[in-house]
């Protein structure tokens, strides 16, 4: 009996010296140091540098590199079709769609090819808009509110020019991987669609004879996209929308933030049990709305101070080529901050926003592509600009100081601030009541946000365990305990985490990109001789 009983107590003596900390300390701060460690090993190993001083991680010059490499190659398809995706999105090509036409790629269910089964127009779960909300909707973040935030508060308003740069350059990156996504996906026997890079990733890769490499970068970016799903789809939205509700609430309790994220889990769980279709029908609606009211919040910032815009552009334009960008390492430092808060923003190059274009209904891959190189002129150039135009107006007579503490936060009126706090001051300075609206708004992108991340790991979940129900509660149940972990860590340890995870996503996706570039060249002019042959 005693033996029994020393057993029982050698189980719980870990749970009751938790307990005890978390008295003491306080339950976030208990969450907090049991996580950063996670978070520190992810970022070190995914951020190993080809050079120091400024420090640069490969990382990011493959990103950036390739969006380059992908926006000459295809004779920069994010001006020259911009008119196009924005046609096709609205549906004056949907004539097209009707009838039957054979993919050069066949794909099968069950060992059965395809068309033989049924009509391929009718393939697909959403409408192009559906499938575009739901991709802004994992995309138009807090990355666009805090991490905006963090670039300039980092880097200075410079760092805003390299985030447009960057997501201009990254919408033909988009095109390329939401085509493929479509190209390669899967469509059960009940219609469900299974897309996105660990798809045309093996399928691809197999055609060109390289199975065994296609498989091991299949896996390895379904375990990152899971991990991604976790940290910036899921953790780094919990924790900025809990920044702002504590803030507005004055909750100054050890344990607010992992009570705020239980509750986030709750409404979060309710939603993603409906899969991608309720998704979409939440997303369609949220998302707009979202999406709009923040931009005339800004606008209307923005052209209160209309005298002060040229002055913020010139100091973001001058700012950019500055070597003595404070506390970043100089231009280099200043390009590298914000091409990475763009990437972490728009997520062009790390492949998941093709997980939700996959759903599509459509027969052409390409007419999908075209769609989704509008998220990061959307969620970057647009949207993550005008949150920078805010910040950097508010700032014109120096009420905080750009580099801060160098890690993210910055001192007004003797306090420190991060992320969404600033721009939630900035909001303040014009906007009576500003610090309700940015709470609603941060809280919606937050939501949206993390909805659409369940998805994408949840796909990715099932590429590793299957399809049947108890892997997809098994992934649920673990993403909604990161919505609790996100509202209770650190800024710090969250988005170093969120980072990697993103990132870490890039280098498989693109060994796919590089080796099925040309199938999408050969797609993009089936589609646009099928607009032309309509016309005709």
């Amino acid at each position: 009996m005693k033996k029994y009983l020393l057993s029982i107590f050698t189980l719980i003596l870990p749970f009751l010296t938790f307990a005890q900390e978390a008295t003491e300390k306080g339950l976030d701060q208990q969450i907090d140091e049991g996580f950063k460690p996670v978070s520190d090993f992810f970022s070190k190993v995914i951020f190993f540098k080809v050079w120091t001083d400024p420090d640069i991680p490969f990382v990011l010059l493959l990103l950036v590199g390739s969006a380059a490499f992908f926006t000459i190659y295809f004779g920069f398809p994010n001006i020259k079709y911009f008119g196009k995706a924005i046609n096709t999105v609205r549906g004056k090509y949907d004539e097209i769609e009707g009838g039957h036409e054979a993919s050069d790629t066949p794909m099968t269910i069950d060992g059965d090819i395809r068309d033989t089964i049924r009509d391929e127009s009718q393939e697909g779960e959403v409408s192009h808009f559906q499938a575009l909300a739901t991709a802004v909707s994992g995309t138009v973040g807090n990355g666009n509110i805090a991490g905006v935030a963090l670039a300039i508060a980092l880097g200075g308003p410079g760092a805003t020019f390299w985030m447009i740069i960057c997501g201009l350059l990254g919408m033909s990156t988009k095109f390329v991987e939401c085509t493929l996504g479509v190209q390669y996906r899967d469509v059960g026997e009940d219609g469900t669609v299974y897309g996105g890079p660990m798809y045309y990733i093996t399928k691809g890769l197999k055609e060109r004879g390289f199975s065994m490499l296609g498989k091991i970068a299949a896996v390895l970016f379904a375990i990152f996209c899971i991990g991604g799903s976790f940290g910036g789809g899921n953790a780094a939205q919990s924790n900025q929308a809990t920044v702002v509700l504590k803030e507005l609430m004055g909750l100054e309790s050890a344990s607010a933030g992992a009570i705020i994220g239980v509750i986030m889990a709750i409404l979060v769980g309710v939603i993603i049990i409906g899969g991608i279709k309720r998704i979409a029908s939440v997303t369609e609606k949220v998302v707009p709305f979202m999406a709009v009211l923040y931009i005339v919040a800004c606008l209307y910032i923005i052209l209160s101070n209309f005298s002060l815009i040229d002055d913020a552009f010139g100091l973001i334009f001058s700012e950019a080529f500055n070597p003595r960008a404070i506390g970043v390492g100089g231009v280099i430092g200043v390009l590298l901050v914000g091409f990475k808060r763009a990437a972490f923003s728009n997520e062009a190059g790390a492949g998941s926003a093709s997980i939700a274009h996959s759903a599509v209904k459509t027969k052409y891959s390409a007419s999908e592509g075209l769609v989704a190189l509008l998220e990061p002129f959307i969620d970057t150039v647009v949207i993550c600009t005008m949150t920078a135009l805010v910040i950097v107006i508010f700032n014109t007579g120096g009420i905080f100081e750009y580099g801060g503490d160098g890690v993210g936060g910055v001192m007004i009126d003797g306090m420190r601030y991060e992320g969404a706090g600033i721009t939630s001051q900035a909001f303040a300075q014009y906007i009576p009541y500003s610090n309700v609206f940015l709470t609603i708004a941060v809280v919606l992108f937050a939501v949206s946000t993390m909805i659409s991340w369940s998805y994408y790991g949840l796909q990715s979940w099932k590429f590793l365990f299957g399809r049947g129900k108890a892997a997809d509660l098994t992934y649920k149940l673990l993403f909604l305990l990161f919505v609790v972990i996100g509202a209770a860590a650190s800024m710090n340890s969250i988005w170093a985490f969120s980072d990697a995870m993103i990132f870490a996503m890039v280098f498989p996706n693109m060994i796919g990109l590089y080796f099925l570039f040309p199938v999408v060249k050969k797609q993009l002019k089936r589609y646009l001789d099928a607009i032309k042959a309509a016309k005709a």
